[in-house]
């Protein structure tokens, strides 16, 4: 059996194009460091709940899935995000081929 496919998720940058970019700790070159990687639509989820107080549930709407759906890429980014400060890894944000990206109206 196979898995259902991904439902596409809406993802907006308001300030940069999707793609990929690097935030480390200063000082330490990228190659030195190991890499926590962060997918664009839990960067999205994060920017949504935590950024912009939304629930869960708004969210949800916002980026065409279910609250649960929400709720485990919020889950799973946080733990990204804490890991790469704590151990001081390159946080690394890239796009994936399950996210429609749409400019803010």
């Amino acid at each position: 059996m196979t898995p259902r496919p991904k439902k596409p998720r809406k993802c907006i940058c308001p300030h940069r194009p999707p793609g990929c970019e690097v935030f480390k700790p200063a000082g330490t070159p990228l190659k030195d460091l190991g890499r926590s990687t962060l997918h664009h639509d839990e960067m999205e989820a994060l920017r949504l709940c935590d950024g912009e107080r939304l629930t869960q549930e708004e969210a949800g709407e916002r980026m065409g899935v279910s609250r649960g759906t929400v709720q485990r890429l919020v889950v799973s980014g946080r733990k990204k995000v804490i890991d790469a400060i704590v151990t001081g890894k390159a946080l690394v944000i890239e796009a994936t081929d399950d996210h429609v990206s749409e400019t803010r109206t």
